[in-house]
């Protein structure tokens, strides 16, 4: 069987699994918290202790990278809740193919877990609230160019990362935080006019109630999951 290691590098944790060709997992998914701060030679040494007990034999055909920024050919733009210059130009995809003698694929996280979620039907939307606010477009299961609206204005001259992201959570609480999610997602459909969004990340499980028709919240295992979209 065919077998791909799926690597999520977030703000607040690194993430790995084997998973199969159709995204379903393989093994547990292995968890440690982002060294910080997380140059990229500290990073990359915690994930290779943390890939190190899985079995990378020749049933991997790849690796499949979901990144906190913009990414582009395997290489980092911009890496905003990494805390280190360090990133911008680092040729990631080369740096973990000598890491583990696999072919290697990067692209931004909230991609990666757009590939996991969508259904495949019309305009879909991905939105990921963790350690920041990520956030992904496809049409009709294929991923369009990456924007980071993260990094746009949202309200009160702060952006959704600054409105949405964990810091503003736990300043402002969950009820104001909820609204203001609530908030994003309305503004978000007037600008794309999706036909569906899903809501994935670690703080998606802390929203209430009286989501529209339309909003989907999605397991956290979806940017594992969206890993297989990259080898078909």
């Amino acid at each position: 069987m065919a077998k791909i290691l799926a690597v999520d590098v977030g703000g607040s944790g690194l993430k790995v699994a084997l998973i199969d060709r159709r995204g379903r997992m393989l093994t547990e998914r292995r968890r440690v918290r982002t060294p910080h701060p997380s140059p990229p030679r500290v990073v990359l040494r915690a994930l290779g202790e943390l890939v190190g007990p899985l079995p990378l034999d020749a049933s991997v055909i790849g690796v499949s990278v979901g990144f906190p920024g913009v990414v582009r050919d395997g290489r980092v733009i911009t890496a905003p809740n990494l805390g280190s210059d360090d990133w911008k130009g680092f040729d990631l995809s080369r740096a973990l193919g000598r890491l583990w003698r696999k072919p290697v694929r990067v692209i931004n996280d909230a991609d990666m877990q757009g590939l996991g979620a969508a259904r495949g039907r019309g305009i879909e939307m991905v939105i990921t609230l963790g350690t920041g606010f990520g956030t992904a477009l496809l049409v009709d299961g294929r991923l369009a160019p990456h924007l980071e609206l993260s990094h746009h204005p949202f309200r009160k001259g702060e952006t959704y990362d600054q409105q949405l992201g964990d810091v503003a959570r736990r300043k402002v609480g969950n009820r104001k935080w909820n609204r203001r999610v609530k908030r994003a997602i309305d503004t978000l459909r007037r600008l794309v006019n999706f036909d569906a969004i899903y809501v994935g990340g670690g703080n998606a499980r802390r929203l209430d109630a009286g989501l529209a028709a339309d909003v989907h919240v999605v397991a956290n295992d979806c940017g594992m999951k969206g890993g297989a979209g990259l080898w078909r």
